[in-house]
């Protein structure tokens, strides 16, 4: 088995060895849940992972919801910092790091039901320090967007 260290090659690593097996999706986000403790806390499903792309899904239940009976703010922007956070460390070589920098929410519409957040984008080659901002739409079973995350990941070589 080949070393991975980096948190982006266990990712990678994880994923192409679960995804494609019977409730492997499920495993692998078990398995990120515990890992990372604060977005286990929503139960997410990661759905689709490729590099600059991801969806996961999250379920609604009492314990994500408000005082107005609609999934919280919070919750969502952990959906969406997640979202953004697989789809772009699952992209990078293995010599490169990301930190998450800066992260903003637009609420669209109260969001309620199951949600799926999705973020795709082009990854770029890393030569030197930058900050890139990815964009993550969450919506509703009806395909409306209730969220939209913008996320500011400053991406650096290890070297």
């Amino acid at each position: 088995m080949p070393k991975t260290t980096t948190p982006g090659a266990m990712i990678r690593t994880a994923w192409d060895r679960l995804a494609p097996r019977p409730g492997g999706k499920w495993l692998f986000s078990k398995i990120f849940a515990r890992l990372v403790p604060y977005s286990g806390s929503i139960k997410p499903l990661v759905s689709e992972l490729t590099s600059g792309r991801c969806r996961v899904v999250m379920r609604d239940r009492p314990n994500l919801r408000n005082h107005l009976r609609s999934i919280h703010a919070v919750a969502l922007m952990n959906l969406g910092e997640m979202a953004s956070g697989l789809a772009l460390v699952y992209g990078l070589p293995d010599d490169t790091r990301a930190i998450l920098v800066g992260l903003s929410m637009e609420y669209l519409k109260k969001a309620r039901g199951t949600l799926e957040a999705s973020c795709d984008f082009g990854v770029p080659s890393v030569t030197e320090r930058q900050e890139l901002e990815l964009t993550v739409d969450i919506r509703d079973n009806a395909g409306d967007v209730v969220a939209r995350a913008r996320a500011n990941w400053l991406v650096d070589r290890l070297v």
